[in-house]
């Protein structure tokens, strides 16, 4: 881990990304800012070189009962560049073997929101789920994000698939 320090907070490379000649790829890598006040011990981390989500691991206990939601605290702030976003997305392992998930899936974390990462989970398992402290509850993705430019129109252009919707394609 590479962590460069800036005046609001650190910059934390979690990687060491390497090419097929075991060059650093750490110059690839796109900075996002995560301030002093962010929980030590508990910033994101990606499992292996190749991941593309970085764990995120819970800042609380908490204990989910088959078909209730919660939000769990984090710890983390995040400064995000313009023109991206961070996504946050269930575990496939929690998900599979518990039935836990990430109720908004993908939550959105806009570039200029600056406010802690909450994680909002929902266990549709058939029994309770302990969390603790450190445990990883979610994974984090930086995405490019693309503005549109909506224009009003009278009619849409003409397409083979039309109005069908909800299976019209087949199953």
């Amino acid at each position: 881990m590479v962590a460069e320090e800036t005046a609001g907070g650190v910059i934390i490379d979690v990687t060491d990304k390497r090419d097929g000649d075991g060059a650093s790829l750490a110059a690839a890598l796109l900075p996002v800012e995560i301030p002093y006040r962010s929980e030590s011990g508990l910033h994101p981390e990606y499992a292996t070189a190749d991941a593309a989500g970085a764990d995120i691991k819970a800042a609380e206990h908490a204990r989910l009962e088959p078909g209730e939601r919660v939000m769990i605290s984090t710890g983390l702030y995040f400064g995000i560049p313009p023109g991206y976003e961070a996504q946050v997305r269930p575990r496939s392992g929690i998900a599979w073997r518990h039935g836990v998930t990430v109720l908004n899936a993908p939550g959105t974390i806009d570039a200029d929101y600056r406010g802690e990462l909450r994680v909002i989970l929902i266990n549709h398992g058939t029994e309770a789920f302990e969390i603790a402290r450190g445990d990883r509850i979610a994974q984090l993705i930086i995405a490019p994000v693309t503005h549109a430019r909506f224009a009003l129109r009278e009619h849409l252009p003409e397409s083979e698939r039309g109005t069908g919707g909800f299976g019209s394609t087949g199953i």
